[in-house]
């Protein structure tokens, strides 16, 4: 039995990708965010902790930790203009069946579910968009992104899978661009950003990447 191919990982060096060239023209793109919950690190630390005094110790400082809550969402542009996003915030889900073809199936609130968090893409309705911007950012918890370990996958329905690693955080960065999906010469195509975004004054850390990325949404607050 052959093996089952490994997947596309997008980096610096090679950012982009063409879904036409894999085959991949139309059914469902699922995009899964899954990252490591701090808790469960110190956790573990503390169960292989040696020593009365080496066991006390881990224990203190579990119980110091915070675990991460880390928010999946997705920017959309469509061809005719209009806009929309998907996240947990203000429960905006989205559908599959109607605009905007984006749907997110929950939250995962501190990384500690197998499945982590995930959304969906219907290729069937790609001639709507204009481009879709896969975004992350800490809704609560964990100052910034270093030693989360976070990884984006897509996969398609016939099992490509592409893969963004955020492994390079600065510190106090709350916020990430992931990958941008944009029709290239007529092909459609992921591209990674991994683009940091530290907190800003004054503005909220969605409406700071609308704004980069040029998606005309209108913010207004948001809780979940």
């Amino acid at each position: 039995m052959a093996a089952e191919p490994g997947p596309v990982i997008l980096t610096k060096s090679s950012p982009t990708v063409s879904l036409d060239k894999h085959g991949v023209t139309s059914g469902l793109i699922r995009v899964n965010l899954n990252w490591t919950s701090p808790r469960a690190a110190a956790l573990e630390q503390a169960r292989q902790a040696r020593g009365l005094l080496g066991k006390v110790r881990a224990s203190l400082q579990t119980a110091a930790v915070r675990d991460a809550d880390l928010d999946l969402g997705c920017m959309i542009g469509f061809a005719d203009g209009d806009t929309a996003v998907v996240q947990a915030l203000g429960n905006a889900f989205g559908a599959l069946d109607r605009p905007p073809y984006v749907h997110l199936d929950g939250d995962d609130r501190t990384g500690g579910a197998a499945a982590g968090e995930n959304l969906t893409i219907s290729l069937n309705q790609q001639e709507k968009f204009a481009k879709l911007l896969l975004f992350v950012y800490i809704y609560e918890g964990s100052g910034d992104f270093r030693g989360l370990e976070a990884k984006v996958t897509l996969t398609s329905d016939k099992g490509d899978r592409f893969e963004v690693h955020l492994d390079d955080s600065p510190p106090q960065a709350n916020a990430c661009a992931i990958a941008l999906i944009t029709r290239e010469k007529g092909e459609l195509v992921i591209e990674r950003e991994v683009r940091w975004f530290t907190p800003q004054r004054g503005a909220g850390i969605q409406q700071v990447i609308s704004k980069t990325y040029e998606f005309p949404i209108e913010w207004t607050p948001g809780r979940k």
